[in-house]
């Protein structure tokens, strides 16, 4: 039986340990998602799963690589990072879906977060408020070559993150709809490009342990254009995005040898 006290040299939540994960990390939401992108490696296998947390792992380019699913929100997606720095990795992708808030974001087309509002929680408890929640240079950089290389149609630029989906979708219900709503529309003049759940915690929980974080999102839908009456597609399909992700990697892996 294998023993995950602390200490016994298997991380307590994502049960793994060094041999088990790679340096390079992607990093989805949703443990159903973790087949999908691991097809995409090499003699990939299943090497741990736990509550929201599944992780395989494989090759690209020569290199072990691994998938880790980090369930929803901060709280959860900050303790997969955490345990998996401790197994040695350092560069993280994070793969996943948002909800477009400009009007030129369609659903279908690919955001690539280069920094993250932190209206969230998780965050503020490894940086005060003030310090930024910024995507990786090298990383976001890899990610817009490969979008290009696979002429994806793709929007760089801040997203919002937020700990209640529904005090997006459903703000009026909430007691304090007026700081959503009125935070709501402040986002949007400032240009974010979409609202999504992790980014803020995993860029600002990057900084903090001196690891390397991007982010690759698709657009599911966008309520903004709904609103105003504008063709408003939804799609669910996130391949676009785990193939941008993988090619990143690839891209930076062949940069490093």
């Amino acid at each position: 039986m294998v023993d995950y006290t602390e200490g016994a040299g298997i991380e307590y939540h994502i049960h793994t340990n060094a041999d088990m994960v790679g340096e390079y990390v992607i990093l989805p939401g949703d443990p159903g998602r973790c087949e999908k992108i691991a097809s995409y490696f090499t003699d990939a296998k299943m090497v741990a799963s736990n509550r929201e947390f599944t992780t395989y792992t494989g090759m690209l380019e020569g290199t072990k690589v691994s998938v880790t699913s980090t369930g929803i929100g901060g709280p959860s997606a900050a303790i997969a990072m955490e345990e998996l720095v401790h197994c040695g990795a350092k560069n993280f992708i994070r793969v996943g879906t948002c909800g477009g808030m400009q009007t030129n974001v369609l659903g279908g087309d690919i955001i690539i977060a280069s920094g993250a509002v932190r209206m969230e929680g998780t965050s503020k408890e490894y940086a005060p408020i003030e310090f930024p929640a910024v995507a990786d240079f090298k990383i976001t950089k890899a990610l817009v070559d490969a979008a290009e290389a696979k002429e994806f149609p793709y929007h760089v630029g801040v997203v919002e993150c937020k700990d209640s989906f529904y005090g997006q979708h459903e703000p009026d219900k909430k007691p304090v709809f007026y700081e959503l709503e009125n935070k709501w529309k402040a986002w949007m003049r400032c240009g974010v490009l979409g609202s999504e759940m992790e980014s803020a915690a995993l860029f600002t929980v990057a900084s903090t342990l001196k690891v390397h974080c991007g982010t690759v999102l698709l657009t599911v839908a966008n309520q903004e254009r709904a609103k105003l009456g504008l063709p408003n597609p939804q799609v669910h399909d996130t391949g676009k995005a785990i193939e941008t992700a993988v090619e990143a990697i690839k891209i930076m892996i062949r940069e490093t040898h």
